[in-house]
């Protein structure tokens, strides 16, 4: 073959020579799968402990079901059932029994993270009914006409 055949294969063939170096160098020796297959995926296996010590801030919905089944229930039966109670309420590690209440948040900037229209169709978030923030209302905070738990026709205030 003639050179200007040999020249790139040659470059490609240490390229890709250099990034294995790098590669073994750089990524730790105990970094990959492991035995549990990819149920984990790509992972530092030394780390672990270090991931142990991390507090969990977010409990989930079922932790606010025991003291709350009323709001759950209600929640439920509207599209905002698909929603952590956690993704507009906060954390709730951090749960005061004290009063018994999280702080809302209850500014437009809380609802329009998931209700301001979206530009692409694609996207999965866009199959969320979204507002043009702009000219729906724009100097008034959504809670003033909606209520969060029943977020329909049905759940205007």
């Amino acid at each position: 073959m003639k050179n200007h055949v040999f020249r790139p294969l040659w470059a490609v063939i240490g390229l890709i020579v250099l990034v294995l170096l790098i590669r073994f160098f750089y990524v730790p020796k105990d970094f990959g799968v492991h035995e549990r297959g990819y149920m984990y995926g790509w992972y530092r296996k030394s780390n672990i402990e270090d991931w142990t010590k991390v507090t969990v801030k977010y409990q989930g919905k079922e932790y606010c079901t025991a003291c709350h089944p009323d709001k759950i229930e209600s929640i439920d039966r509207t599209p905002h059932a698909i929603i952590q109670c956690e993704n507009c309420h906060g954390p709730a590690l951090e749960h005061p029994s004290e009063p018994p209440k999280l702080a809302i948040d209850r500014s437009r900037d809380q609802c329009l993270r998931c209700h301001a229209k979206l530009a692409y169709p694609s996207s999965g978030r866009a199959q969320i009914r979204g507002i043009d923030p702009d000219k729906h209302n724009p100097d008034v905070e959504c809670v003033m006409c909606h209520n969060p738990h029943k977020p329909s026709l049905e759940g205007m205030k």
